[in-house]
């Protein structure tokens, strides 16, 4: 019997376990994970850009959430010599109707208490030559980027020192009864279980009779990398994005390895390991997933119809790059020829209202809690956030 158990050991389970220990000390924290190592999934093949928190509306746990986490994911790098790229974010229009929106995301930057900039066009041609915008940009000082990679493996080094318990290969089977579970490594008793098992969540959800009304339908994203930066890009560049669904657009970022990206692609996945050719297939996961989407695609909902389209043609490098060009058209594209790893986003849809889910979402069920929507920036929220999902696990 442990105390705590938590599935999935992503950026989320981490912290959340860390959380726990330093809250509750003499409790047993376990964290189970069906993979061989910690953060194969979302947790270690997003961006790993640290987000400023200004896309987010004042009222949502998002925007509580990302600056305050932007600052104590940068500390944690710093304090752990963890590599990060400072290069901050500047937001270009192409128009007078993406200049307005720009004007929407300052306003929410400032109900957040994010610092932010504008850059008129020959401030931002002095700083970043390579970027074009309308009239105006905005500037965030505060975006960053990391190896997200490194920084969850580092993560889980710092919870086994604390004496937190992580059993690896040891996935989810099935719900035994109020306090135990099968596992791949046998049975596991608890006291709580916090699921935070990201791609898989609302099946587990599920077993235990919560958040029946939602489901994940995957994406996949994809960029296009310059190994060596040779472009010479010199921050990270954003178009405005469509504050309608949950995606930021095609942009670029500076990765702390050295790189430059174009991406992400937002395309609708199969199935929710739908990496690479037919790896992970599930026939049952195809025929959920592929019913959903057909539903979407036949009745728009949120325009996925049009979504689906534009995103397939993403496949194309050249619409990719000619999407990108919009940005920085005096900026030489041609190195940008190699497909980066592809990550999966775990997108929560409410099967009720057919409706992508915009902000983080949270449940409990009983002596189990439940995360359902943890996708970006929850990589850069995390810290506030878990300590947010323990602090409720007192009130449940």
């Amino acid at each position: 019997m442990t105390d705590y158990l938590i599935l999935g050991t992503g950026i989320i389970g981490l912290n959340i376990a860390i959380t726990l220990k330093q809250k509750h000390p003499d409790a047993s924290v376990t964290l189970i994970d069906k993979e061989p190592e910690v953060g194969l999934h979302s947790s270690g093949r997003n961006s790993g850009v640290l987000h400023a928190g200004f896309y987010y509306t004042a009222d949502s746990l998002k925007a509580r959430f990302t600056r305050e986490g932007n600052a104590a994911m940068r500390a944690f790098c710093h304090a752990h010599n963890l590599p990060i790229n400072e290069a901050g974010k500047v937001v270009v229009a192409t128009n007078a109707e993406e200049d307005a929106t720009l004007e929407t995301l300052m306003e929410r930057g400032r109900a957040n208490g994010v610092e932010l900039a504008w850059l008129t066009q020959e401030e931002l041609r002095a700083r970043h030559p390579e970027a074009s915008t309308y009239r105006r940009a905005l500037f965030s000082p505060t975006t960053a980027t990391v190896d997200p990679a490194e920084v969850t493996r580092t993560f889980a080094r710092v919870a086994r020192d604390m004496g937190i318990t992580i059993r690896l290969a040891c996935g989810y089977e099935r719900r035994l009864g109020v306090d135990a579970i099968q596992t791949a490594c046998g049975v596991l008793r608890f006291r709580h279980l916090i699921n935070a098992a990201g791609l898989y969540a609302d099946r587990i959800a599920h077993d235990f009779y919560c958040g029946q009304d939602y489901t994940i339908l995957p994406f996949k994203g994809i960029y296009l990398k310059d190994p060596a930066n040779r472009s010479g890009l010199t921050t990270n560049i954003y178009p405005v994005p469509n504050l309608a669904n949950p995606f930021l657009g095609v942009h670029f970022t500076l990765a702390v390895d050295g790189a430059a990206k174009i991406g992400p692609t937002a395309i609708p996945a199969f199935w929710r390991e739908n990496y690479k050719g037919m790896e992970h297939f599930d026939v049952k996961e195809l025929l959920q997933v592929l019913g959903w989407e057909t539903r979407l695609f036949l009745g728009n909902d949120f325009g996925f119809r049009s979504l689906a389209i534009e995103e397939m043609r993403k496949y194309a490098k050249s619409h990719l790059l000619s999407l990108a060009r919009r940005l920085t058209p005096a900026l030489d594209l041609t190195p940008y020829d190699t497909w980066s790893t592809p990550g999966i986003r775990a997108q929560l849809i409410d099967t009720r209202t057919h409706e992508l889910v915009q902000d983080f979402v949270v449940k409990h069920a009983g002596n189990t809690t439940h995360i359902l929507n943890a996708v970006s920036p929850a990589f850069t929220a995390a810290i506030p956030f878990t300590k947010w999902v323990v602090e409720a696990l007192d009130h449940t």
